[in-house]
């Protein structure tokens, strides 16, 4: 993409709405902007790291064996009171009546619905275990919406729900959600901790969110240090095998991590007093296994191999995939913008031209973008006829991983200058040997094979 063709609204000052560095910087760098309280519309550059993140969530849950789907943004409220929940919600669920006076809401989780759905089709366990999920905009009713996209009224969120026909089976899937949201979280350049929380509307006995450590994070969280250099990295996880699942979650899980809601200090004060930490974090996906409560009540059963009727055993899983975006943006910045991990850049590499309309510039430009496309990558080239202040300041602004810069002084040598945004180490290399490099560095984090 060149810039000069692309919708780029980037903005010099700081709106004075903004009270966080996610805000802040989305804001700046002409990624969002709010339609109404909590509610934002999705430009370009921010539009592409969603989609992006998006991406991420439906491979690891395909490579985890997760089927996707997808439900409405508006349900029945019939199936709500079935479940008892239309009440006890609360005032964030949106609630309202069509023109035949039925009463509908805007879904702020889909429980009932895949319960209604599962309960039409599946009679037998021979159908199990069985996991749905989808990634589908979601809207509660934030009585002060605050923080951009950390806390909107309109969110985008993964949901999955598993169903199983005993509480062993259940809990299998349990694990490989938590493995699996690990692997997710560390492909976007995070580290997100499980830990113990509580079930809150949801419901449910067993359950663990996801918290990213940020300065800003809305709770409060105490932990072992000794969880922070845990990595799943490049290990090959049988996500069938029930070993393998607990084994991972049982590494992750054993060491201390509580948000201030759960926190135990008799528990806390068992660890060394030099591992004991204490933070702020952002939650960014939770992980429940709640029974059999909503298959009793909304009727999913099926015939067991002993040809008993019994009712499914559930867990439902969620990732606050636009959430997410602004995570990684207060886990990764500086006083410069923002600085986007490799898996899910909105653009590749950048490509700063120093002396635009110089005949040698512009061929060695054109020449780096059409390589660097040749690989797979999309580049962004800043073709503005702007000076060098200018197009470096907005390059680090929007965040991109790598830069290269084209002079005519460089070029006279054979050179250009490769910049890692996150280290600010500069080399020079010629064009050729620069393309390689950063297609060595994408070559990692090349998508899955995973059907979406």
């Amino acid at each position: 993409m060149r810039l000069s063709r692309y919708f780029l609204p980037v903005l010099k000052e700081t709106p004075a709405e903004a009270q966080i560095v996610s805000h802040r910087l989305m804001l700046r760098a002409g990624m969002i902007r709010q339609a109404s309280a909590g509610i934002y519309s999705w430009l370009p550059l921010g539009y592409k790291v969603l989609r992006n993140i998006e991406r991420i969530v439906h491979e690891e849950q395909i490579r985890a064996g997760h089927i996707p789907m997808l439900m409405p943004t508006v349900q029945s409220g019939e199936l709500w009171q079935k479940s008892g929940r239309h009440n006890s919600y609360g005032p964030e669920m949106l609630r309202f009546h069509d023109r035949h006076g039925r009463e509908m809401l805007y879904g702020p989780t889909n429980e009932e619905m895949i319960t209604d759905i599962v309960a039409s089709y599946v009679t037998s366990y021979k159908a199990l275990p069985l996991t749905l999920y989808h990634i589908q905009w979601k809207f509660r009713d934030e009585v002060r919406p605050r923080f951009g996209v950390m806390r909107g009224r309109e969110f985008l969120m993964k949901d999955g729900y598993n169903f199983d026909l005993s509480k062993e089976a259940a809990l299998h899937a349990y694990n490989r959600h938590l493995v699996s949201y690990l692997r997710t979280y560390e492909r976007m350049g995070l580290q997100a901790i499980p830990m113990r929380a509580d079930s809150g509307p949801i419901g449910g006995d067993y359950t663990h969110e996801f918290l990213v450590l940020a300065e800003t994070g809305e709770s409060e969280v105490f932990y072992d240090s000794e969880i922070t250099d845990l990595t799943l990295g490049n290990r090959d996880i049988d996500y069938d095998s029930v070993d393998q699942c607990q084994a991972v979650m049982d590494e992750f899980t054993s060491r201390y991590a509580r948000t201030d809601e759960t926190h135990d200090t008799a528990e806390f004060d068992k660890i060394p007093a030099e591992r004991q930490r204490s933070a702020r974090g952002i939650e960014v996906g939770q992980i429940f296994y709640f029974g059999t409560e909503y298959s009793e009540k909304l009727g999913a059963y099926v015939q067991s191999d002993s040809g008993e009727r019994v009712p499914l055993h559930m867990g439902s899983h969620g990732i606050g995939v636009s959430r997410l975006l602004g995570a990684i943006i207060e886990a990764s910045h500086d006083d410069k913008g923002i600085i986007w991990p490799e898996g899910v850049t909105p653009f590749h590499c950048g490509i700063v031209n120093l002396k635009q309309g110089d005949a040698e510039a512009d061929a060695a430009c054109e020449s780096l973008y059409d390589a660097l496309s040749g690989h797979g990558l999309e580049p962004l080239y800043d073709d503005r006829d702007e000076r060098a202040g200018g197009k470096f300041a907005t390059m680090d602004l929007i965040g991109l991983p790598w830069r290269i810069t084209v002079g005519p002084r460089g070029l006279k040598n054979g050179v250009v200058e490769l910049t890692s945004r996150r280290t600010g180490e500069s080399e020079e290399l010629s064009p050729e040997a620069a393309v390689a490099r950063v297609a060595e560095i994408y070559a990692a984090h090349k998508p899955v094979n995973s059907g979406v």
